[in-house]
C-alpha cells in the first residue's frame, strides 16, 4: 500500500450543485487530500499552475471555452494528471475525441457518481 498516499483533485464545473455534490461523495474516501475547484476555462489555468493535480474532474461545457481545449493543455503541459472527463454529452464522437486526446476516463455526470471514488487510484 506504499503508492496510496492521499491525492489531489480539481474540478472543474460551472455547477456549484455538481461541485457539491462531487465534495460529498469524496468525503469517506481518504484517496483524495486537496480538492480544488474551478467554475470555467480561466479559472483552470490559474487552479494548474498553482496546485497542479493527481486527478482533473473535466466537464466538456464551460461557459468561457470548451473544456476538451483544456484537455488539450492538461496532457501537453501537465503529462502527470489523469483526465476524468466528465459531462452530459455522452456522444460516442466526444467519448472518442477525449479518450483520443488523452482523457482516462469519460464519465456521465447524471448518473456516474458512485464511480468516481474508485476512479481516483
Amino acid at each position: 500500500m506504499g503508492n496510496q498516499l492521499p491525492k489531489s483533485l480539481l474540478i472543474v464545473d460551472d455547477s456549484l450543485i455538481i461541485i457539491d455534490r462531487v465534495i460529498d461523495s469524496l468525503k469517506d474516501h481518504h484517496t483524495v487530500k486537496d480538492i480544488f475547484t474551478a467554475n470555467n476555462y480561466q479559472e483552470a489555468i490559474e487552479q494548474l499552475k498553482k496546485n497542479t493535480p493527481a486527478f482533473l474532474l473535466l466537464d466538456i461545457q464551460l461557459p468561457d471555452k470548451s473544456g476538451i481545449d483544456l484537455l488539450k493543455i492538461v496532457v501537453k503541459e501537465y503529462p502527470t494528471v489523469k483526465v476524468i472527463m466528465f459531462s452530459n454529452l455522452l456522444d460516442d464522437n466526444y467519448i472518442k475525441v477525449c479518450k483520443k486526446i488523452g482523457a482516462k476516463y469519460f464519465i456521465d455526470k447524471s448518473r456516474d457518481f458512485e464511480l468516481i471514488p474508485g476512479m481516483l487510484k
